[in-house]
């Protein structure tokens, strides 16, 4: 992977705006993040060309039985993702029956590292409450890292604000993705718990996710170029 820890994400279902907005913020990212929008709009022929020649971040947030999981690893793995997420609140088995589908799809020694979701950015400890979690959200985050690292898992998907914590807990070699990334004076959209680059950066952040800060910009080439130059790229 690239020294340069962003991951642009592409959300949106035109495959002709997708690569356009790549080719405009790839210079200044160290990869490209697609997720479930484009994937189901345009497949695995559409990620392959899309992605081509860039760090892929499949961010499928897979969440379904073991046995469907891993058939959904072994299914992605030749389209050569760097990282691929799964829900760590599917549990142990199917985080390990990921881990095991990964190992048996690697090519050349090298196979996909898998990054658990443990609490959407989207949420606070509210909804956590209305769907019957245990809060609050920093405690639940902790518990899923934790198994996910327990279950096999590379790392995972987390709030800018569990960073810190999570880094301590978990150790220096587990990775942490991080959305929620606001430079400063950007709109937080939907995103309830936010920090900006640097901060997250210097919290233990591995990757950093940012989508609308980038592909919303009048100029996506130059958002993108004034993180790059805000962390040192």
């Amino acid at each position: 992977m690239s020294s340069n820890p962003v991951f642009v994400a592409i959300d949106t279902t035109d495959a002709a705006r997708a690569q356009a907005l790549i080719a405009a913020a790839a210079p200044h990212v160290g990869g490209v993040k697609l997720g479930l929008e484009f994937f189901c709009a345009r497949g695995p022929d559409g990620v392959r060309a899309a992605a081509a020649g860039h760090c892929l971040f499949l961010d499928l947030k897979l969440h379904d039985i073991p046995n469907t999981v891993a058939s959904a690893v072994r299914a992605v793995a030749p389209l050569a993702p760097t990282l691929l997420t799964i829900h760590a609140g599917g549990g142990v088995a199917m985080m390990k029956a990921a881990r095991e589908a990964a190992e048996e799809s690697a090519r050349d020694g090298e196979r996909l590292l898998l990054i658990g979701v443990t609490v959407l950015t989207s949420l606070d400890d509210e909804d956590l409450e209305a769907v019957g979690q245990r809060g609050p959200m920093r405690n639940q985050a902790l518990r899923l890292a934790a198994l996910a690292q327990a279950s096999g898992l590379d790392g995972v998907v987390c709030s800018p604000h569990e960073v810190a914590a999570l880094r301590a807990e978990c150790g220096p070699d587990f990775i942490l993705v991080v959305p929620g990334i606001r430079p400063d004076g950007t709109a937080l959209g939907d995103q309830k718990r936010v920090m900006n680059p640097a901060e997250a950066m210097a919290a233990g952040a591995t990757h950093l996710v940012i989508g609308r800060p980038i592909t919303g910009a009048a100029d996506p080439a130059a958002a993108a170029r004034a993180i790059a130059v805000g962390l040192g790229h």
